[in-house]
Protein backbone atom coordinates (compact mmCIF):
# COMPACT_ATOMS: atom_id res chain seq x y z
CA UNK A 1 0.00 0.00 0.00
CA UNK A 2 1.77 3.50 -1.05
CA UNK A 3 1.51 5.92 1.38
CA UNK A 4 2.64 9.73 1.45
CA UNK A 5 2.79 11.30 4.75
CA UNK A 6 3.16 15.09 4.69
CA UNK A 7 4.30 17.44 7.73
CA UNK A 8 5.82 20.60 8.74
CA UNK A 9 2.35 22.53 7.43
CA UNK A 10 1.81 25.33 9.89
CA UNK A 11 1.04 29.16 10.91
CA UNK A 12 3.58 31.88 9.92
CA UNK A 13 3.76 35.82 9.48
CA UNK A 14 4.78 37.33 5.94
CA UNK A 15 7.75 36.72 5.23
CA UNK A 16 8.83 34.02 7.24
CA UNK A 17 9.58 30.28 6.32
CA UNK A 18 8.46 26.62 6.98
CA UNK A 19 9.46 23.40 5.09
CA UNK A 20 7.35 20.88 4.17
CA UNK A 21 8.08 17.04 4.13
CA UNK A 22 6.42 14.02 2.72
CA UNK A 23 7.63 10.87 4.12
CA UNK A 24 7.02 8.25 1.37
CA UNK A 25 6.16 4.30 1.80
CA UNK A 26 4.75 1.54 -0.44
CA UNK A 27 6.58 2.23 -3.39
CA UNK A 28 10.04 2.29 -5.42
CA UNK A 29 10.43 5.89 -4.57
CA UNK A 30 13.43 6.70 -6.62
CA UNK A 31 11.46 5.55 -9.90
CA UNK A 32 8.72 8.51 -9.43
CA UNK A 33 9.03 12.46 -9.90
CA UNK A 34 7.44 14.01 -6.96
CA UNK A 35 5.62 17.23 -6.74
CA UNK A 36 3.80 19.87 -4.42
CA UNK A 37 0.60 21.11 -5.27
CA UNK A 38 -1.46 23.40 -2.84
CA UNK A 39 -5.12 24.25 -2.48
CA UNK A 40 -6.81 27.42 -1.28
CA UNK A 41 -10.83 27.86 -0.62
CA UNK A 42 -12.67 28.07 -3.29
CA UNK A 43 -9.41 27.45 -6.01
CA UNK A 44 -8.53 24.81 -7.90
CA UNK A 45 -5.70 22.63 -6.85
CA UNK A 46 -2.27 24.20 -8.26
CA UNK A 47 1.28 23.06 -9.41
CA UNK A 48 3.79 24.83 -6.86
CA UNK A 49 6.77 22.84 -7.91
CA UNK A 50 8.57 19.38 -8.99
CA UNK A 51 11.75 17.29 -9.50
CA UNK A 52 12.63 14.73 -11.19
CA UNK A 53 13.56 10.89 -9.99
CA UNK A 54 17.19 11.77 -9.31
CA UNK A 55 16.85 15.12 -8.02
CA UNK A 56 18.96 17.21 -11.13
CA UNK A 57 15.88 18.49 -12.97
CA UNK A 58 13.41 20.97 -10.59
CA UNK A 59 10.46 23.24 -12.05
CA UNK A 60 8.47 25.99 -10.29
CA UNK A 61 5.26 27.64 -10.64
CA UNK A 62 6.14 31.38 -11.30
CA UNK A 63 4.19 32.67 -8.74
CA UNK A 64 6.62 30.85 -6.32
CA UNK A 65 10.13 30.71 -8.21
CA UNK A 66 13.07 31.98 -6.21
CA UNK A 67 10.99 32.07 -2.66
CA UNK A 68 10.58 28.22 -2.69
CA UNK A 69 13.33 25.27 -3.16
CA UNK A 70 12.20 21.51 -3.60
CA UNK A 71 14.62 18.30 -2.97
CA UNK A 72 14.73 15.00 -2.24
CA UNK A 73 16.57 12.34 -0.43
CA UNK A 74 16.29 8.88 -1.62
CA UNK A 75 17.76 7.23 0.74
CA UNK A 76 15.46 8.34 2.98
CA UNK A 77 12.26 8.35 0.81
CA UNK A 78 11.29 11.74 1.33
CA UNK A 79 10.97 14.99 -0.40
CA UNK A 80 10.98 18.54 1.39
CA UNK A 81 9.37 21.85 0.48
CA UNK A 82 11.00 24.85 1.71
CA UNK A 83 9.04 28.05 1.84
CA UNK A 84 10.63 30.98 2.29
CA UNK A 85 9.49 35.15 1.98
CA UNK A 86 5.94 33.69 2.65
CA UNK A 87 2.90 35.75 1.65
CA UNK A 88 -0.29 35.84 2.40
CA UNK A 89 -1.31 34.32 -0.71
CA UNK A 90 0.69 31.16 0.13
CA UNK A 91 -1.88 30.55 2.33
CA UNK A 92 -3.71 26.88 1.04
CA UNK A 93 -3.58 23.27 2.05
CA UNK A 94 -0.53 21.45 0.49
CA UNK A 95 -0.30 18.22 -0.91
CA UNK A 96 2.52 15.90 -1.95
CA UNK A 97 2.56 13.55 -5.03
CA UNK A 98 4.35 11.05 -6.70
CA UNK A 99 4.17 10.16 -10.35
CA UNK A 100 5.67 7.58 -12.96
CA UNK A 101 5.71 10.45 -15.57
CA UNK A 102 8.38 13.41 -16.03
CA UNK A 103 6.42 14.90 -19.27
CA UNK A 104 3.60 17.34 -17.86
CA UNK A 105 4.60 17.70 -14.02
CA UNK A 106 2.69 20.07 -13.66
CA UNK A 107 -0.84 18.59 -14.59
CA UNK A 108 -2.27 16.98 -11.46
CA UNK A 109 -3.90 14.07 -13.13
CA UNK A 110 -0.37 13.37 -13.95
CA UNK A 111 0.32 12.03 -10.29
CA UNK A 112 -1.13 8.31 -9.21
CA UNK A 113 -0.27 8.56 -5.26
CA UNK A 114 -1.06 12.03 -2.89
CA UNK A 115 -0.42 12.65 0.56
CA UNK A 116 -3.40 13.73 2.52
CA UNK A 117 -2.33 17.49 2.84
CA UNK A 118 -1.06 19.95 5.44
CA UNK A 119 -2.46 23.39 6.21
CA UNK A 120 0.03 26.58 5.60
CA UNK A 121 -1.64 29.72 6.85
CA UNK A 122 0.57 33.15 6.40
CA UNK A 123 -0.58 35.51 8.41
CA UNK A 124 -0.57 38.99 7.23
Amino acid sequence: QVQLVESGGGLVQAGGSLRLSCAASGLTFSAYVTGWFRQAPGKEREFVAAISTSGGSTYYADSVKGRFTISRDNAKNTFYLQMSSLKFEDTAVYYCAASPYWSNYDNKNRYAYWGQGTQVTVSS
